[in-house]
């Protein structure tokens, strides 16, 4: 089949090398030039576990290729995605302009029947905005359809090679059996394809997600709870996730949820409740509960060395928000660290993908070590924010070697208390008292 995408972010970069890697001739559209000659260079602006090695493949066997063009990207495609950034707003809403930039270029594009996918996250009633646009500049049949991406960052390519489902909201028939012929190689493990009307898809996406931020929350308060009266929270954890009406995701206590989509989509979920007067007493408890956590970390810091930290000097283990990523948007890092700062503290930090993002966050602000180790030398504290594999296991005896103080904040709960103060660490985590 053929097929452009438009947009090479995170979500366009990957849909179009997937669908790419199935045998479709792929035109991924940006108006980004250099990213463009990096892209058919090779150069992966992202960091996505396989993903390189898919596009390299795919660009040597000219399935996928890049374009600025995206006018030729319309009319050499029957299926055009439109997956580009959807930022949030000052008042919490959705972004649209690019969506209806992209659509009023589409319109003008457009030489016969296309199926014009929705990919992006976008609120209810954007398709509905979406094929206004398109209207005012053809006079070509096309259907507009949502096609929510459900993909997790550090396992975004496994997650559309094999998905557990796929949404597809259509009003037309025509359009629905393109999508499910584009999209049966990735299901034939008998995962479904789930049909429904356009709105619903569009909400599908946010409410997903919401409720994935509010088991975050939840986990969270419950933390913070059992820290107060003496309870362990991975104990409580392990006799919730037992009952399988609970289940055993997302249930984590830490610093709670960052990236582009939670902390985005609850937002603007919100932000349509209040539109619309309903309820969203939940959304928001779970937004404040998230925003609260960070600051319940930072305070245990405060309250252990003072206000005064001029004198101290951090290791910071983890900059991404999540690890396999180096997406650092609305990660805990930049909260604490950034705290940290204010109150005269001296921070070393070492992250395996994200240093190239932090670099433009922080400049020269901060120290930015080899690796993990050297980010640990003469420390008076260490942090753990981010639970990347190789901090699972580290020389505890180095790492006491290293540091002039052998305390720990363990902001993902990686470590065992009782191990940890045999060791000889003075250790801080969540969910347990010290």
């Amino acid at each position: 089949m053929q097929i452009c995408v438009i947009g090479t972010g995170y979500v366009g970069l990957v849909v179009g090398t997937c669908l790419a890697e199935m045998g479709n001739n792929v035109i991924c559209i940006d108006n980004d030039t250099k990213k463009l000659a990096q892209l058919e260079n090779g150069i992966v602006p992202i960091y996505e576990p396989g993903l390189e090695d898919l596009i390299k493949v795919n660009v040597r066997e000219k399935r996928l290729t890049f374009s600025s063009d995206l006018k030729y990207g319309v009319e050499n495609s029957l299926v055009c995605f439109i997956a580009v950034g959807t930022p949030q707003s000052e008042d919490g809403a959705a972004d649209l302009q690019y969506v209806e930039a992209v659509a009023e270029s589409i319109g003008k594009s457009i030489n016969g029947y296309k199926v014009i996918v929705d990919k992006s996250t976008v609120p209810v009633g954007t398709a509905d905005r979406v094929t206004e646009i398109i209207k005012k500049y053809t006079r070509h049949d096309f259907d507009v359809v949502s096609n929510p991406e459900f993909l997790k960052q550090g396992a975004a390519v496994d997650d559309f090679l094999k998905p557990d489902r796929v949404v597809i909201g259509s009003n037309s028939q025509r359009a629905t059996e393109i999508m499910q012929e584009l999209y049966s190689p990735f299901l034939r493990t008998g995962n479904p394809v789930i049909i429904m009307d356009v709105k619903s898809a569009e909400m599908t996406k946010y409410a997903a997600n919401s409720f994935l931020a509010v088991k975050i929350s939840y986990a969270n308060e419950i933390a913070n709870i059992c820290e107060a009266v003496g309870a362990d929270a991975e104990m409580v954890r392990i006799g919730m996730c037992s009952d399988k009406r609970i289940g055993s995701q997302f249930l984590f206590p830490g610093l709670g949820y960052g990236g582009s989509c939670f902390p985005k989509d609850v937002k603007a979920l919100l932000k349509t409740a209040k539109d619309h007067n309903c309820g969203y007493q939940l959304l928001e408890a779970a937004d404040e509960v998230n925003q609260k956590q960070r600051k319940i970390f930072i305070d245990k810091i405060l309250k252990r060395f003072g206000k005064d930290l001029s004198d101290m000097t951090f290791g910071v283990w983890g900059l991404a928000f999540k690890p396999k990523t180096n997406d650092m948007r609305m990660a805990p890092a930049i909260t604490i660290i950034n705290t940290l700062l204010e109150h005269g503290a001296t921070v070393q930090a070492y992250d395996p993908k994200a240093f190239d993002l932090a670099k433009t966050i922080w400049g020269d602000k901060i120290t930015y070590a080899e690796n993990s180790y050297d980010a640990l030398k003469d420390t008076d504290c260490m942090l753990l924010l981010t639970e990347w594999n190789e901090f699972r296991r580290p020389d505890f005896d180095r790492i006491k070697t290293l540091m002039k103080s052998p305390v720990i904040f363990d902001g993902r709960n990686q470590y065992e208390p009782d191990k940890m103060k045999r060791r000889g660490f003075e250790y801080y985590c969540v969910g347990k008292k010290a």
